[in-house]
């Protein structure tokens, strides 16, 4: 039995093909590998699309994250507030700037960053009064884009920043403005399964900040100042390479089209499905990229069965996530328990994630929910 792709990047490479290949000859043949023109029309091209002023373009989305702390001088003695329920490079970036990472848990049917539980932390910091509250990290998770409104309102009140990370929200939006929009920056990642993505390793910044975009291009170049042999402040080496731009800028025109079978996608499952398991929620107002399709499963459950059974019959799933970040055995000496974060913790042992890419067709998704009804049986 065939075994179906979880994420199918080869049936989206056919389908750009033709507007990709002489756009990667035309790098090839100018041999200009490193900051071409095509990064420039690339970071013009995506600051138009999220409705920003700036885009810089990075190595990767870790290094998207990790350079707006490093401008704002986040470091020692800061508190960043994240959500438990995420990948780890959220709170790895606060780590590696000698910042604490602080986890808040996230709301139940959004799986987003819960902007009560983030007030109650907060709270929690400033009476301790080791730490500073400096910022918040959404992430706007599996597609969704946080619940911005509420969480500004808890920044806004302690003046603290708002840090998006739109690594997997990246073409959705809330209430007509699109992830990336959100807060003093946003961060993406161009890592190959992310709803837009590249060929290799890769990340941008959004910001309508000016100056901000300014540090940061100076950041991503080792800190250089008015040429690359001085340096103004201590930087790194993040750029984006030529080829991954030409193809991002092949993939930019198919994705608009691919977010909507995207959405075509996800209502097909969830009318499938919709008596079996909890099916993600989407707000009034707002639209999912639909990165990852996440269900919870029914009560009672044994999910490493059903994906047993769904991998024996030729259908991937994936847990997104096994674990929360406050009981990584990384974060451990930082004092989380159980029961800090109960939501976080419970969805880690309810969620599968479904295959889900733009190029799923009726019967394919029919194949899958046939064969998780069978695997719950």
């Amino acid at each position: 039995m065939d075994t179906l792709p979880f994420i199918d990047l080869k049936s989206q490479r056919e389908a750009i093909r033709e507007d990709l290949e002489p756009r990667l000859k035309k790098v090839l043949g100018s041999a200009a590998f490193i900051q071409g023109p095509e990064v420039r029309e690339l970071e013009e091209e995506l600051a138009r699309f999220v409705g920003v002023s700036e885009c810089v373009s990075c190595a990767n989305g870790t290094d998207a994250l990790v350079l707006p702390l490093m401008a704002w001088g986040v470091g020692p003695g800061d508190a960043v507030f994240v959500p438990a329920f995420t990948f780890i490079a959220t709170a790895e970036v606060a780590s590696l700037r000698g910042a604490s990472p602080v986890f808040v848990d996230v709301d139940p049917a959004t799986f987003n960053i819960d902007a009560a539980d983030l007030d109650r932390k907060i709270a929690a910091v400033e009476a301790g009064g080791k730490l500073k509250p400096r910022l918040a990290v959404t992430v706007d998770l599996f597609g969704l884009p946080a619940d911005y409104p509420a969480v500004k309102a808890v920044c806004d009140r302690r003046g603290m920043a708002v840090l998006e990370d739109a690594a997997q929200g990246f073409g959705g939006s809330r209430d007509g403005a699109r992830a990336g929009n959100f807060g003093l920056a946003a961060a993406t990642s161009f890592f190959p399964a992310k709803p837009l993505g590249c060929y290799g390793d890769g990340g941008a910044v959004f910001t309508s900040d000016a100056e901000l975009a300014a540090v940061l291009r100076s950041l991503r170049g080792h800190g250089a100042g008015a040429d690359r042999y001085e340096h103004v402040r201590i930087g790194v080496n993040s750029r984006l390479d030529t080829l991954q731009a030409a193809v991002l800028l092949s993939k930019l025109k198919a994705f608009p089209g691919e977010l909507a079978a995207r959405d075509r996608a996800a209502s097909r499952y969830s009318e499938l499905i919709g008596d079996l398991c909890e099916t993600p929620k989407v707000p009034l107002g707002c639209l999912s990229s639909w990165a990852q399709y996440v269900v919870k499963l029914p009560a009672g459950a044994d999910r490493d069965a059903v994906i047993a059974r769904m991998r024996d019959k030729g259908v991937p799933t994936m847990v997104y996530y096994p674990r929360p970040l406050h009981l990584q055995p990384a974060y451990l000496p930082l004092g989380g328990r159980a029961g800090d974060c109960p939501v976080s913790e419970r969805l880690c042992g309810e969620v599968l994630a479904l295959p889900m890419h733009p190029y799923l067709d009726e019967a394919t998704q029919e194949r899958v929910v046939r064969t998780l009804r069978e695997s719950l049986a």
